[in-house]
């Protein structure tokens, strides 16, 4: 195929040098056409010499001037001893026909099946001297390929190479050869979304000189400006979505005005049965100005773990009864719905307001009466789970849906809560909540069309949580200061990772409470709860706890969220290193909710950086929002928050913690252009759109709003 009649979509099994083995790899790896070719931009440079053969880097070596840096080379393997298994390095000797260097391979023992005497390779690595030996560890090796050739010869004049997110069926090398044959043509097909004017006032390059600079650098320099231009672009569609989602609510769509009164105000805040903090009655009154307007309220309720954040939403769901119209709660699970339940039939004892639980678990003739007495109106606030977001669920005079820990539902799961006869421009008022503090630059980005309110104030009393690490070896001490503990009236949750045995060797449920009654708990009163557990033995197990007559529950992450018992004063999380930075969080706000500081122990021993971080992390601070920040920096938005699971594409290039004045001149350019142009109907415009939906319309919703 000629290089002329390359077009984005041609696919990589008709572009020539292309083998069909090459081409199926590339599919493997998602890669189909010349455009995705384009995005699958280098992870990597290596500044490469090609120019050197060994016995240059021996004279460089015996001169005592070895330079850092990567080396490229074709040479024969002349012997090969292998390594048993991990313990000892595979070795191979490769002569260049120049002299003769050791290539070490630790824990690859794979290498000495892969790597044959006789056999011609390419080499690339970093050589060192070792006890005066010449020798290259861990190398990357393949066999001496055109495509190799042909990007030894290309590269020679440049400074950097770029390495690819490769396979073993199709390595870097391969890729990084592909793409340069078509770059040139490829690129030029590429159409510029921001006029030449928008461009220059923000220093940004064009789409085809980024695009070339990141696969092909001549230097080192062109590198930044390039990925600043496609970083950018992503946090620019992204706001621009927020931007066009929260101008369509606040221009479209209408909910119901509430005639919230100082007096019905004053008036819910006496039947809670304590104070609320200054935080928490800001919180409300921010929320009860909104419930007065006709535009749909979009805010985001985020407190620490522990804040009183379910006591903010019980009374902001009051208001809406209180001027005769209904709420909705909605829990991401069963157990979390039943703990709501409990606490606001504790708040509203003595009222007349009719609260009913709607979840899984309802019996369909149970279901079918409660959804009639909800369309007549028979009931004020109806609590529940998923099975919430169903056409058959429909309310009389809905104001206020509540949707808890927010991240776990969709868009479209959420926009399904409305009354019977709503047309789609009247919306509920919705507050959504959050126990995991939000970043900063998370809460300008993904969650940028929403309102935000944060209780910074913990409930007085509250002592705070000792957090410690202990390895395997020390939980015998541990289980015996819980016991301890339990001597003294206090509870205590144990957490474990899963249910049932596994091959990864990780603390299971059944055996550890079999552990433990055996061994150190014996004396005390033990029992298991885990989701797999039918609705009313959990609420058995969890009133039998709550009250005393249990002293330890061995459970797994069915409790990480909203459950409230405050004589529980220990934690104790085995395999800690298995669990995420903010699940980690949440658990350990299990504790320390009463008159008394909590303890969590951490028990692990953790194999991966990311797992020592996690500790460490947990145990420098209980501040959920430097946790999370810690989070951010660890895993990165797209683990966070459920954003995966909401259907957002990952970043490519933006990164949330590095590009924060990248982010915020994309959020101030996407509010600018949303308020002249909201829906993007100049025609100069239409690229973006198309480019904006194809990113972002499904996840957000944007095909009912633009």
């Amino acid at each position: 195929m000629d290089a002329a009649a390359i077009h984005l979509t041609t696919l990589v099994d008709d572009l020539p040098g292309v083998e069909p083995a090459v081409s199926l790899g590339l599919h493997g790896m998602g890669l189909r056409c010349v455009a995705d070719l384009l995005l699958h931009l280098p992870q990597r440079y290596d500044r490469l010499r090609f120019d050197r053969t060994i016995a240059d880097l021996q004279t460089l070596g015996h001169n005592g001037s070895l330079p850092r840096e990567i080396v490229e080379l074709t040479g024969e393997i002349v012997s090969m001893r292998p390594g048993f298994r991990r313990r000892t390095p595979t070795e191979a000797v490769i002569d260049d026909g120049t002299a003769a260097m050791t290539l070490t391979f630790f824990n690859q023992p794979w290498m000495a099946r892969k790597l044959q005497v006789g056999s011609t390779v390419l080499v690339t690595g970093e050589p060192r001297l070792y006890k005066a030996q010449l020798q290259m560890s861990n190398p990357r090796v393949s066999a001496a390929t055109n495509a190799s050739a042909e990007l030894h010869s290309m590269a020679r004049d440049l400074e950097l190479r770029g390495v690819y997110t490769a396979s073993e069926a199709v390595p870097s090398r391969t890729i990084a050869a592909i793409i340069n044959r078509i770059l040139d043509s490829a690129v030029g097909l590429l159409d510029d979304h921001l006029s030449d004017t928008f461009r220059a006032a923000r220093n940004l390059p064009t789409l085809a000189e980024s695009y070339r600079h990141l696969h092909r650098p001549e230097h080192g320099d062109d590198i930044p400006p390039a990925r600043r231009r496609l970083a950018y672009d992503e946090l620019f569609l992204l706001q621009l979505g927020v931007a066009m989602r929260r101008h369509h609510r606040q221009t479209t769509l209408r909910a119901p005005a509430l005639s919230v009164s100082a007096a019905i105000v004053d008036r819910i805040k006496s039947r809670l049965p304590f104070t609320l903090t200054s935080a928490q009655a800001r919180v409300l009154g921010e929320i009860s100005g909104d419930l007065e307007r006709t535009v749909p309220m979009n805010r985001l309720l985020q407190g620490d773990v522990g804040s009183g954040k379910t006591a903010v939403a019980a009374a902001s769901m009051l208001l809406a009864v209180a001027t005769g119209a209904q709420a909705v709660l909605v829990a991401p699970t069963e157990l979390l719905a039943e703990q709501h339940m409990s606490t606001i039939r504790n708040m509203l004892d003595d009222s007349d307001v009719n609260f009913e639980l709607l979840t899984g678990s309802t019996k369909p003739a149970t279901r079918r009466v409660l959804l009639e007495r909800l369309r007549e109106g028979d009931i004020d606030v109806l609590i529940g789970t998923h099975a919430l977001f169903n056409e058959s669920v429909s309310f009389r005079n809905l104001a206020l849906a509540v949707i808890d820990e927010q991240h776990r539902f969709g868009v479209h799961q959420r926009a399904m809560l409305r009354n019977a006869g709503d047309t789609d421009q009247q919306r509920p008022h919705q507050l959504v909540m959050t126990a995991t503090p939000i970043p900063r630059t998370m809460s300008l980005s993904i969650f940028g069309d929403l309102d935000v309110s944060i209780i910074d104030e913990r409930p007085p009393g509250r002592l705070g949580i000792i957090t410690r690490h202990v390895e395997p070896s020390e939980t015998d001490r541990v289980y015996a200061h819980l016991a301890e503990r339990a001597g003294r009236g206090e509870l205590a949750w144990i957490v474990v990772p899963v249910i049932d045995e596994s091959a990864a060797a990780l603390t299971d449920l059944q055996s550890h409470l079999n552990r433990l009654r055996a061994g150190p708990l014996r004396a005390l009163r033990l029992d298991a709860m885990h989701g797999r557990l039918p609705a009313d033995e959990r609420d058995d197990i969890m009133a039998r706890f709550r009250v005393g007559e249990l002293d330890a529950l061995v459970c797994t992450t069915v409790i990480e969220v909203g459950v409230d018992v405050p004589k529980a004063t220990m934690i104790v999380i085995e395999n800690a290193d298995r669990f995420g930075l903010a699940q980690l969080h949440q658990l350990r706000g299990r504790v320390g909710r009463g008159e008394k500081a909590g303890l969590c122990v951490l028990v692990s021993e953790p194999a991966t950086d990311d797992g020592r971080d996690r500790i460490e992390a947990m145990v420098e601070t209980e501040d959920g929002f430097r946790i999370a920040e810690r989070d951010l920096a660890i895993r990165g938005p797209g683990e966070l928050f459920g954003i995966r699971q909401s259907g957002m594409p990952p970043f490519r290039v933006a990164d949330l913690q590095r590009d924060r004045d990248l982010l915020r001149m994309a959020r101030t350019d996407a509010l600018a252009l949303i308020e002249s142009d909201p829906e993007l109907e100049d025609p100069t415009h239409a690229l973006l759109r198309r480019r904006l939906l194809k990113a972002h319309g499904q996840w957000m919703g944007l095909g009912d709003v633009g």
